[in-house]
């Protein structure tokens, strides 16, 4: 179904999914009779009044709770749009609202419940663990809802593919590997959706491969040339078998080639694997 810019669908009879126009952020409701608990609130002011009228105005519920799987501006739009609704966040929240290369000042409102390792919170049927996994920043959050048998992992991943941002690949590598230690069906995106599980091996292989073509083009070339060279490796050489790219993860695939060079990515890697084949050598 679409309402304006604003897609939703039922994942389960008391799990509703928002897909905002802006970054195609995502939203999630689980609800208790009328309350519900979102977990992120999307990505732009529209997004987040056009959730608000579907969900409070058309389907009668009442947002009780707004939980972020990281504290960046294009996932937590609406939280400001329910004054009433308890607010809840890692602790580490503010470094990575700070620290991001997007900041909406307008949309900041301040968590009401922090919490550090995890938090258990009963909401209808639901046992919903919310577990600190960082990875892409340093407060990522994964939401385990084990009677819906999905898991909300935020910017964990991007579809099929991961977004490097200014985070360290290995955090990202582990926190997908503590996903999947979850064991769900289905895996909610902090962009684009819903997915089966399989979306996880798919973006750890993406980040696999990304990591063996750059080190290959680092150690083979001549510093001059490694920005042109890795702005050319495409994605299809770094999919899965078998999965095709939609057109936001080629987006995403551009942005990471542009900042691997910039900010040094993988540099480490490369330099490790070249003193270990030196001492292999010797």
């Amino acid at each position: 179904m679409k309402h304006e810019t604003l897609r939703h669908e039922a994942l389960a009879p008391d799990v509703l999914m928002f897909v905002g126009n802006d970054h195609q952020s995502v939203a999630t409701a689980f609800l208790d009779g009328d309350d519900a608990l979102l977990v992120d609130s999307l990505g732009s002011s529209e997004d987040a009044h056009a959730l608000r009228r579907i969900l409070c105005g058309e389907m009668g519920k009442t947002v009780r709770a707004v939980a972020a799987t990281h504290f960046m501006s294009d996932h937590i739009a609406g939280m400001r749009l329910f004054p009433d609704a308890l607010t809840i966040a890692h602790r580490h929240y503010r470094h990575t609202f700070l620290a991001q290369n997007r900041r909406v000042d307008a949309f900041y409102r301040e968590p009401q419940l922090l919490f550090d390792t995890a938090l258990s919170l009963r909401w209808g049927r639901h046992r919903l663990r919310f577990v600190h996994n960082p990875g892409k920043t340093m407060d990522h959050v994964s939401v385990d809802a084990p009677e819906a048998d999905l898991v909300c992992v935020g910017d964990a991943i991007v579809g099929n593919i991961v977004y490097l941002s200014r985070a360290d690949p290995e955090l990202i590598h582990g926190a997908i590997g503590r996903i999947r230690r979850f064991g769900r069906g289905r895996v909610v995106g902090g962009h684009v959706g819903h997915f089966p599980a399989a979306v996880l091996d798919n973006a750890i292989h993406y980040l696999q491969q990304l990591r063996a073509r750059v080190i290959r083009i680092r150690a083979g070339t001549a510093p001059v040339a490694v920005a042109d060279l890795i702005a050319a490796i495409p994605i299809e050489d770094c999919l899965a078998p078998g999965v095709e790219a939609s057109a936001f993860e080629r987006r995403w695939h551009r942005h990471n080639l542009e900042l691997i060079p910039a900010q040094s990515v993988f540099e480490l890697d490369t330099s490790l694997e070249e003193m270990a084949a030196a001492e292999v050598a010797a």
